[in-house]
């Protein structure tokens, strides 16, 4: 199996292609398309020049810093997450109590009908 040569793009080129994609605003797939090159190849460009530039924040998403109203906004997100987790695990455990002790009254209670084994005799069916 002969293995296939990687194509090689020169600075001018990406910069090029870079600078239709800021400029433009069209989408990468048909940018990449036009170009004649893959279009994972020119997003990987792109998250290069955004990474290098500064432009993307600590979650891989843009921006770097969040503005006062959201960061406040953030911390009510995660304490009321912190209060929903927590009653959340008193549910649970509540539930698997009621569980336990309906499963010892089940246990404890009387088999009115016991199960019966049907005899049958074992029959090989061929098709």
């Amino acid at each position: 199996m002969a293995g296939t040569t990687r194509r090689r793009f020169d600075p001018e080129f990406r910069a090029g292609a870079l600078r239709i994609v800021k400029e433009t605003g069209k989408p990468v797939a048909h940018i990449a398309r036009d170009l004649g090159i893959n279009e994972y190849t020119l997003h990987n460009w792109v998250q290069m020049d955004r990474h290098a530039t500064g432009q993307v924040g600590r979650d891989g998403n843009g921006g770097g810093k969040l503005k006062e109203s959201e960061q406040e906004e953030l911390a009510r997100l995660r304490r009321e997450k912190a209060e929903l987790v927590k009653q959340h695990a008193k549910d649970k455990a509540a539930w698997e109590k009621e569980r336990a002790e309906l499963e010892d009254e089940r246990d404890d209670a009387p088999m009115l009908v016991k199960p019966q084994r049907a005899e049958y005799a074992l029959v090989r069916v061929l098709r």
